[in-house]
């Protein structure tokens, strides 16, 4: 399907809502409607809203995976790193002990696991949700400022492929939001 008009330098259409139930009425309309690349903002949570705009809620995540990646790296990184201060670069015979001797290495190993795994997670968290992200598009909007007070908001992005300046704009408007302005980039 072809992208219909899109003024340049246009990110999307947002538009502000008067209570949580017609955020999510609308989102949910926009959602029913083919739209796929829209976003909602308010200043609390809302129960459902995620759904509304089509993010799905997934048992394995990829930053479940990535801390796992994280836990196994740092894990074996541990134990290599006992295996080599002990058996190459410095051997000791204390006692008869052997060189590799790895039952004094499990709590270095779990420490180094549990280490990278927390860098991983936080390191991750801070990637995937695009973080720091001083500057976004919706800032340009005069009365976004009053989305962490009071005010709900539902942009709908110039990305999204059903994306029509005019159809988007008197669809949102068909929803009967208090304002419906342009966002440019």
């Amino acid at each position: 399907m072809a992208i219909g008009k899109v003024r340049t330098g246009t990110y999307g259409i947002i538009a502000e809502f008067s209570s949580p139930a017609d955020l999510t009425a609308a989102a949910e309309a926009a959602r029913d409607a083919g739209y796929t690349q829209m976003d909602a903002f308010s200043p609390f949570p809302i129960h459902n809203l995620h759904e509304a705009v089509g993010m799905k809620s997934t048992g394995l995540s990829s930053m479940s995976a990535l801390v796992l990646i994280g836990g196994i790296i740092g894990g074996i990184g541990g134990f290599f790193m006992c295996w080599y201060a002990n058996v190459i670069s410095y051997p000791l015979n204390i006692g008869g002990k052997p060189f590799n001797s790895w039952p004094a290495w499990i709590p270095i190993t779990f420490e180094c696991a549990i280490l990278l795994a927390a860098f991983a997670a936080v390191f991750g968290m801070l990637a995937l949700n695009s973080l720091p992200m001083p500057y976004h598009p919706v800032f340009n909007v005069k009365r976004f400022d009053q989305a962490s007070r009071d005010k709900f908001f539902l942009v709908i992005q110039a990305r999204d492929p059903k994306f029509d300046l005019d159809t988007v704009w008197k669809f949102l408007e068909a929803l009967h939001p208090r304002e419906v302005v342009d966002v440019p980039w």
